[in-house]
């Protein structure tokens, strides 16, 4: 027992090695797990307490468990049943293919870096580059059912969207957003998943994939999970709300043990990113126009005029809540409700939400006719007394159509979109797309009935 033995060098460290490795992962791993997963569960104590909406036990569940959950639910279960039977492909085949579906699917919620980074670096990132203002209605928060589940229905505006919302709504929970194939990409769908974030497979025609998502959906929800998503399902391309799609919405009303209130969500920006991209693909493009060498190009010269204290901002970003609409109020006074009806009810709400900002006003009224620099004046002003009558969110320098009026156009004509011609705003050459881009969700507005019924295309 006490005899010398002699081994070569490599053999010594490749037993040092694996008795490393090995303490790593019996004693280290598992303590650094239980220190962070302590800290987590201290900070999410604390947070509860300020937050109109505690995070729900299921958001913290254990990735894995997740996983396992979702893919042994009981009508996931009968989905792989019933795919096997058809396809004739053993169940044991089907279920892994259903456990890589849940992988993909399920996120890992990270609270330290939901609240202790994220929503700090959004808040930052977002007030570097716009002027941010709010909107609410009078009958907000303290109307809906504390036991209901919260999703924010919102139009897509730009990518700006989720980082903008995100830290609006801190003071309230955290979101889980419906993400679609653009965030998979490493590294970014791993800081995607410790947002909270889910994947879908917008294109995805799979019964068994489409079940497998729906009952991630119901679990969530029915748990408590506050919701957002996007029902456009893409960026608008040519400044209107576009159409619904109903995938998502029909998951959602499916969802049992709980009230669902959907909260319309209107964003507008004075300037878009991504806003000349988006108008080469509305002019039929089949790809985005934005090139790599031209979006650095655009970062770079942002970041040091930022750097050097001469970036001016973007303009106004901003954000208005409607009123809350309660699943069960809706189904109980339209018990035939399709999810196709409710989702243009919901989407005609957003769209007299969307703010009126100086940018769209200026466009908006150019666009409608040829103006003079007197008629731009009391053309902004006839639009704002339309809007207004018909409720539109109208946030503008001090209430003042004049002073929006000068905002709006002076942005428009330093980016080159607006020229003077012969006494008279007119769109630049080559630029008439992304006027008509900016005016767009300002006259979707003059649309309908003046109640909420737009038209939505």
């Amino acid at each position: 027992m006490t005899a010398t033995v002699e081994l070569p060098l490599w053999i010594l460290l490749l037993v040092l090695a694996f008795a490393a490795i090995a303490a790593l992962d019996r004693v280290l791993v598992p303590s650094a797990r239980w220190y962070l997963r302590r800290r987590m569960e201290r900070m999410v104590a604390h947070l509860n307490q300020r937050l109109d909406r505690p995070i729900a036990p299921f958001k913290l569940m254990r990735r894995h468990d997740m996983v396992m959950r979702l893919t042994h639910d009981a009508q996931v279960a009968a989905a792989i049943s019933e795919h096997a039977r058809l396809s004739a492909t053993p169940e044991d085949v089907v279920l892994e293919r259903v456990r890589g579906y849940a992988k993909e699917i399920v996120p890992a919620f990270s609270a330290i870096l939901y609240f202790g980074l994220a929503t700090r670096l959004a808040r930052r990132f977002t007030r570097a580059f716009y002027h941010v203002q709010i909107a609410t209605p009078e009958t907000g928060r303290d109307v809906v059912d504390k036991d209901a589940t919260v999703v924010f229905v919102m139009n897509h505006r730009s990518n700006m969207d989720y980082v903008l919302v995100t830290w609006l709504v801190a003071d309230r929970s955290a979101l889980s957003y419906a993400v679609g194939e653009w965030a998979r990409i490493w590294p970014l769908s791993s800081l995607v998943r410790a947002m909270g974030a889910y994947f879908i497979r917008r294109r995805s025609l799979s019964p068994l994939y489409r079940r497998v998502l729906a009952r991630y959906v119901q679990l969530s929800a029915g748990a408590g999970v506050t919701q957002a998503f996007f029902p456009e399902g893409g960026l608008s391309v040519d400044g209107r709300i576009g159409a619904p799609k109903v995938g998502l919405l029909s998951y959602f009303m499916a969802t049992k043990g709980r009230d669902l209130v959907f909260v319309p969500v209107g964003i507008a920006y004075d300037r878009v990113l991504e806003d000349r991209s988006l108008t080469d693909v509305s002019a039929g493009a089949r790809r985005f126009g934005a090139r790599p060498l031209r979006i650095g190009a655009f970062v770079s010269r942002t970041l040091w005029r930022l750097v050097r204290g001469r970036f001016p901002g973007f303009g106004s970003a901003g954000v208005a809540f409607g009123a809350p609409v309660s699943l069960r109020a809706w189904q109980a006074t339209h018990p035939q409700i399709a999810p196709e009806d409710l989702a243009r009810h919901l989407m005609g709400q957003v769209a007299r939400t969307v703010p009126v900002l100086p940018v769209p006003l200026v466009a908006a009224a150019i666009s409608r006719r040829v103006v003079t620099p007197h008629g731009l004046l009391s053309a902004a002003e006839q639009l704002l007394t339309e809007l207004r009558n018909r409720g539109a969110t109208v946030m503008v320098p001090e209430d003042d159509a004049h002073a929006a009026a000068r905002q709006g156009l002076r942005a428009l004509m330093q980016r080159g979109i607006v020229i003077e011609r012969q006494g008279r705003y007119a769109p630049a050459e080559g630029k008439e797309r992304l006027l008509a881009y900016y005016a767009a969700g300002v006259l979707q507005q003059l649309e309908g009935d003046g109640d909420g019924d737009h038209t939505i295309a």
